[in-house]
């Protein structure tokens, strides 16, 4: 794999993910020319993790810079780049990365097309926008995707992203928008469910939520990687409808707005516990008439 050149690199904007992985450049030996930042916490994170380095405007930032590191929210990353080319503040030969899951390269196209390299290298952890960002980057994989047929793009990404301290991962422009759903269902939903575990715990009176389920759900994820849906348990795995109709009762009473997620999550487990053949077809049929049944869990 070829080492890129040592490179200034302009980073637009400072965010949580743009800040972490501009102090990982300027870690790997690049030097961080300029960035961009307007918000408060912006500006914090730059003093923070990019000590020295000159905020300035993005047209700015892109015309100092070999490499432009593109932190931007999915929806403004066209907008930018257009804005970009028009100003013609990119230029042939730099090396246009975005972090971007949900994209890939073709929303480059205004900078292929004036003839500079396009990546995309999606990090993939969520980000705090603190230096222990950079020790995690050494358990984390980053999503490479560039031209189909340019090897030697391809080369300079897994490079950079080696760089980082990260492991490359390669991901075709066809893939993304699929690779980027699976992600947020796993992390996004996932933050969101073990914060509706620790909720319905408080409403019960029982303290110390975060305590209580950590080693549960810490060996539950463990469990899910090592062993697929074998490793699935409960009474909707083990087809008891007694539980599962209790659950649905109590949590329609005290949290009516999370009980349809219950029911949402409850029926793909039972999909999921039939198709592996730990759950008895019988079983799951009744099990999905139980959630399907609005009535199920209302008062009488």
């Amino acid at each position: 794999m070829n080492r890129p050149a040592r490179l200034a690199v302009g980073v637009v904007s400072t965010g949580r993910v743009g800040s972490v992985l501009g102090a990982a450049l300027a870690r790997a030996g690049h030097t961080v020319v300029a960035a961009s930042g307007l918000s408060a916490a912006s500006v914090a994170r730059a003093e923070r993790l990019l000590p020295g380095v000159p905020l300035l405007p993005p047209d700015e930032v892109v015309r100092r810079a070999d490499l432009v590191l593109l932190a931007l929210p999915d929806d403004a990353l066209a907008g930018m780049l257009r804005g970009l080319v028009a100003t013609e503040s990119l230029r042939a030969g730099q090396i246009v990365v975005h972090t971007s899951g949900a994209h890939g390269v073709d929303v480059l196209a205004p900078a292929t097309e004036i003839g500079a390299l396009p990546l995309a290298l999606h990090p993939v952890m969520t980000f705090t926008g603190r230096a222990e960002d950079l020790e995690r980057l050494a358990t984390a994989s980053i999503g490479v995707t560039a031209t189909a047929d340019d090897e030697a793009a391809w080369n300079v990404g897994e490079a950079l992203a080696v760089e980082m301290g990260a492991e490359p991962v390669r991901i075709p422009e066809a893939a993304r928008a699929l690779y980027h759903a699976a992600l947020a269902h796993g992390a996004n939903h996932l933050m969101t469910l073990v914060a509706d575990c620790t909720e319905l715990l408080r409403k019960a009176g029982i303290g110390q939520s975060e305590r209580l389920v950590a080693p549960l759900l810490s060996a539950a994820l463990d469990n899910v990687l090592r062993h697929g849906d074998r490793a699935l348990t409960g009474p909707v795995a083990r087809g008891d409808l007694g539980t599962v109709r209790k659950h649905l009762a109590v949590l329609t009473e005290a949290s009516p707005e999370i009980a349809p997620a219950y029911r949402a999550l409850a029926r793909r487990t039972a999909e999921r516990s039939r198709a592996a053949g730990q759950l008895d077809p019988a079983a799951a049929a009744e099990l999905t008439e139980l959630l399907d049944d609005p009535a199920e869990g209302q008062h009488p």
